[in-house]
């Protein structure tokens, strides 16, 4: 019915990649103040599940399961926090039931049976939220049960539009399924989250996931055609259009909505050709402070890198793509229809205009950095889990502000975040920053902080730490989120960043389409 047994339920990923226990210790030696071995792994037959408190309809009974390994796999997202009470066997918020759609009717159907018994729905593509979007909690309402709907049953490209280079696609299919299945046809959505192999096209739209190229088509937003959503009170489905003046957009209302407002069953969505050209290339700064003037003016040249991540000295000694002591600015281009050599060189070009130091050979196929931070960039969140196993504190947040603001928030994170950490964990820690977007205006910024924390007490040490993160967020009003959603864990943030006149028309949405309460309740919104 899944394929929970070939994914690690506890951690990210593939269980077969996770790093083993002398892997977890060799890594933990690393870090001082760490236990001596790592957090045993539970066996999900040992697991202290509470029992269901609903069964489901007879007509669904045979796409709907009560099974301890999927109720396990369906508990938490994969945040540090989330990682940290899978291991220490805490699954008080498993879902009740887990339900596998094969239709869009047996959706309609769910949601009726739910609203009509007070269940909870959670909509769940893949798992891989890090903000708390697929866990229920006590504060979210007054519910009879918790029904996990997962979409993965529901995997197919249904129809390609060769001249409109766009297709139907349903919302459960998987990112690396997606590519095979546009490759017959030369095509590609090319939308590669770090969470690619991991999550859905459902998931992505549900969170306005942030993907592959760094400048201009950042989002998944950009290839939206038209929407297919089921809500408790009918269907929504907009017109395949390539751009429309008709109001307010039919597709804003849903995309990011975190499942909140309907189920995303399907979605038009605008493809391109595969790319052949290719380049890409690493340039170094001696400061921080010149390297973002030489990304501003990459990011307003209107040369549209694909590739285009700044490391700050830290970050790139993490990746490997340096030793500590310079900035990193990754570049790539690439093109399906002509040579990008000479792009890339405008844009090395630009860089070293602004002090940068290019490899020698400025056009290659692949530079040893970028080729380590890519490397990385995959592996990364299993190392997250294996020092997680070590009791460390290892987690990430991210933001974005204008370039004014940039400098001033980047030192501010450093500083008041680290003195948080500090002061949680006793001594100092790691805090480092990478561009992982940019646009005309301003830089999203993606943080990693990495320190020694104290069995038992992870999750607490990591929740004052993330609340001194979004104070500092607040105050310079940068967003709360740039690509990770709202889920349950930035809602008291969000709901200072979200005006009060869009918050009472969101909240007349959520009443208006699901007049039950039943759907991903206490994301976005309050009881």
């Amino acid at each position: 019915m899944t394929d929970v047994w070939e994914r690690s339920w506890w951690g990210w990923g593939r269980a077969d990649r996770a790093l083993s226990d002398e892997e977890c210790t060799a890594l933990g030696a690393q870090l001082p103040g760490l236990p001596d071995a790592p957090l045993p792994v539970p066996r999900v037959a040992g697991l202290d599940l509470p029992a269901p408190r609903v069964a489901p309809p007879p007509a669904l009974a045979h796409a709907v399961t009560d099974a301890p390994p999927d109720r396990a796999g369906h508990t938490y997202g994969k945040a540090y926090r989330d990682v940290v009470r899978a291991l220490h066997g805490d699954l008080a918020a498993a879902p009740d039931l887990v339900a596998y759609p094969r239709a869009e009717q047996e959706i309609a159907d769910l949601l009726d049976w739910a609203g009509e018994h007070r269940v909870a729905v959670v909509p769940y593509g893949a798992g891989s939220s890090v903000v708390g979007g697929t866990e229920y909690r006590p504060g979210d309402g007054d519910h009879a049960g918790v029904l996990s709907l997962d979409l993965s049953a529901l995997g197919r490209v249904l129809e390609i539009d060769r001249a409109s280079r766009a297709a139907r696609v349903q919302a459960g299919v998987y990112g690396p399924a997606l590519e095979e299945q546009l490759r017959p046809a030369g095509l590609t959505l090319r939308h590669f989250p770090q969470s690619f192999e991991f999550s859905t096209l459902g998931g992505w739209l549900a969170t306005r996931a942030g993907g592959h190229y760094a400048t201009l088509h950042t989002r998944i937003d950009d290839f939206v055609e038209s929407l297919r959503v089921l809500t408790p009170v009918g269907v929504n489905e907009s017109w395949r259009l390539p751009g429309s003046g008709a109001g307010p957009s039919p597709d804003r209302l849903f995309l990011g909505s975190e499942g909140t407002l309907g189920v995303i069953t399907e979605a038009w969505m605008r493809l391109q050709a595969r790319p052949v050209h290719k380049a890409s290339t690493a340039v170094r700064f001696a400061g921080f402070a010149t390297a973002c003037e030489a990304v501003r003016a990459v990011a307003q040249s209107g040369l549209h890198p694909a590739n285009c991540r700044l490391l700050d000295p830290g970050e790139a000694a993490l990746s490997g793509a340096g030793k500590g002591e310079e900035s990193v600015l990754v570049l790539g281009v690439e093109s399906a229809h002509h040579p990008v050599d000479g792009r890339l060189a405008e844009l090395v070009a630009l860089a070293r205009d602004h002090g940068g130091a290019p490899a020698a050979d400025e056009v290659r196929a692949e530079d040893d950095a970028v080729g380590s931070w890519r490397r990385a960039f995959l592996r990364m969140p299993y190392l997250r889990d294996a020092l997680a196993r070590m009791s460390a504190l290892t987690e990430t947040f991210e933001t974005a502000c204008t370039w004014d603001r940039a400098a001033g928030l980047y030192e501010a994170v450093r500083t008041e975040v680290g003195a948080a950490v500090e002061k949680v964990t006793g001594a100092p820690g790691m805090v480092n920053c990478r561009f992982t977007h940019v646009y005309p205006d301003g830089p999203a910024m993606y943080f990693t902080v990495i320190a020694a924390g104290r069995r038992g007490s992870e999750v607490a040490m990591w929740d004052e730490v993330k609340t001194a993160s979004l104070e500092v967020l607040a105050r310079h009003r940068a967003t709360v989120t740039h690509h990770h959603a709202v889920g349950r864990d930035h809602r008291p943030a969000y709901d200072r960043q979200r005006p009060d006149p869009f918050a009472l028309a969101l909240r007349a949405a959520k009443s208006a389409l699901d007049p039950q309460g039943v759907l991903n309740p206490g994301v976005l919104l309050g009881d």
